[in-house]
C-alpha cells in the first residue's frame, strides 16, 4: 500500500502569490506493515518529491535514528514502534508516522561467526596450514574451512600485509553509543601484537551479501603521521623448486623467496624460514595477488637482543581499535562502533553492522618469528550474553 502526503499553502494576504509546495512523501508499506525480528535491519525507502536541498530526519521519540532519506536500522526493543520521518525544505516541513512491529526471535542468535564470504590470506608462514589447503581446493573450499575454524573460535592466519577474511552473522551487531559492541578474537599477548585493521558494513540493500559500503574502525594509529593510507602491495607466485638463496641468519632457508612490489617505490623478496617448509603463497590464487589498505607503522617492532647474532623480537601493541593486537581479556581489544569512519575519514553513525572484514595491517618480517601476520579466532558480540 502506497500513501502520499502532499501539502500546498498560499498566503492569504496575496491571492495572486505562487503556492508554496511542501515536500511530498510516498512510502510503500508491505502487506501487514513493516515488521522485523529484534536485532535485524528494518529497511524503509521513501520516495520524496518537491525536495530540493531537503534535509531528512528519522526519529523514535526524542532519539534521532538517522539523517538520511532511507532508513536501515536494527532495533533491540520488542513491540510496535512509531517512527517519525520528516523532510524539511525552504518551503517548510512534511512529516509521516510509520509504525514498525519488532518481534522477539524464537531461536536464539549465535554469538559467533556464521558465514565466511571470502578467506584470502597474503603470503605467510601459516598460509596453507591455518587452515590446511589440499591440492585442487578452491577459494570456496577455503572459505568453508575458515568458517569451520572461526565459528568454533579456532584460528585462521591472514598472512602478511593485506590478507583478509570477510565474515557474517545471523543477526545485526548493535551499536549502543559509548559502549563496546564486539571483539575480534586473536592470539595476542604481551609484546606480541599483530594488529589487523577492522572494517564493518551494514546490509543496507538487504541482499545478505557484503556488497554495501565498508567503514573502517579508526584505531589509535589512524591519525599517526607514519600511517600510510591506500598502501598497495603485489606479491608474485614463487617457483617452489627454484634454488634457494642462503642467508647469514641460520633460521632463514631462502632469503629471496616471494617477490613483492609496492606503491611506495619499494620491491624485494619475502623470506622463508626453516620452521615452515610448505608454500607460503595461497595456492588457490593466480600468479600475482594485490592488496590495498591502510598500513600501520612498524618501527616499534625491534630485535632487543644484546647477544651478537641473537634474536629477541618484541611486537608491542597499539593502544586500541584493532584485531589480534591486545590480549582477548583486555578492554583494549574491544571495539566500539562509534569509531567507524567512511572512506573520507568522517565519522559515521551506524545502528549496527552485519559484516566484518579484518586484514593484516603491517608489512614487516621479524627474523625467526617470520612475518607479522594477523590471526583471527572468531568474533563475540557483547549484546548477546
Amino acid at each position: 500500500m502506497a500513501v502520499t502526503l502532499l501539502a500546498v499553502s498560499c498566503s492569504k494576504n496575496d491571492e495572486h502569490a505562487a503556492p508554496v509546495i511542501l515536500p511530498a512523501i510516498d512510502i510503500t508499506t508491505p502487506a501487514g506493515g513493516f515488521k522485523a525480528d529484534n536485532m535485524q535491519l528494518v529497511h524503509i525507502d521513501p520516495t520524496v518529491t518537491n525536495a530540493e536541498n531537503a534535509t531528512f530526519t528519522w526519529m523514535l521519540g526524542k532519539d534521532t535514528l538517522a539523517t538520511t532519506k532511507s532508513l536501515s536500522y536494527a532495533f533491540d526493543s520488542i513491540g510496535v514502534l512509531t517512527l517519525n520521518f520528516t523532510v524539511k525544505t525552504a518551503a517548510g516541513n512534511t512529516s509521516r508516522e510509520i509504525p514498525v512491529t519488532i518481534s522477539a526471535v524464537t531461536v536464539p542468535y549465535k554469538n559467533a561467526v556464521t558465514q565466511v564470504f571470502e578467506f584470502f590470506p597474503a603470503p605467510g608462514q601459516f598460509t596453507n596450514t591455518l587452515p590446511t589447503w589440499n591440492k585442487g581446493e578452491t577459494a570456496e573450499d577455503m572459505a568453508k574451512k575458515a568458517l569451520n575454524e572461526l565459528t568454533n573460535e579456532r584460528m585462521v592466519s591472514l598472512g602478511g600485509f593485506g590478507g583478509f577474511v570477510t565474515m557474517g552473522f545471523d543477526h545485526t551487531i548493535l551499536n549502543k553509543p559509548g559502549e563496546y559492541s564486539f571483539i575480534v578474537l586473536g592470539n595476542a599477548f604481551a609484546n606480541n601484537g599483530e594488529p589487523g585493521i577492522i572494517q564493518v558494513a551494514q546490509d543496507v540493500n538487504g541482499n545478505g551479501l557484503p556488497d554495501d559500503e565498508w567503514y573502517e574502525i579508526a584505531g589509535s594509529e589512524h591519525n599517526n603521521p607514519k600511517t600510510i593510507k591506500n598502501y598497495q602491495i603485489t606479491y608474485y607466485k614463487p617457483d617452489e623448486n627454484k634454488t634457494r638463496v642462503p642467508s647469514s641468519d641460520r633460521t632463514i632457508s631462502d632469503s629471496a623467496y616471494i617477490r613483492y612490489k609496492d606503491n611506495q617505490g619499494k620491491e624485494g623478496y619475502l623470506l622463508k624460514n626453516i620452521y615452515h617448509n610448505q608454500s607460503y603463497y595461497p595456492q588457490w590464487k593466480g600468479d600475482s595477488i594485490t592488496f590495498t589498505g591502510t598500513r600501520l607503522r612498524d618501527d616499534h617492532i625491534v630485535n632487543t637482543s644484546t647477544t651478537p647474532g641473537g634474536q629477541y623480537w618484541i611486537l608491542p601493541a597499539f593502544d586500541y581499535g584493532y584485531a589480534d593486537n591486545q590480549p582477548n581479556n583486555s578492554d583494549a581489544a574491544k571495539i566500539k562502533l562509534d569509531w567507524a569512519i567512511d572512506k573520507n575519514g568522517k565519522p559515521v553513525k551506524l545502528s549496527g553492522i552485519n559484516f566484518i572484514r579484518v586484514y593484516t595491517s603491517i608489512r614487516k618480517e621479524a627474523g625467526w618469528l617470520g612475518e607479522v601476520s594477523t590471526e583471527v579466532a572468531g568474533v563475540r558480540d557483547f549484546n548477546i550474553k
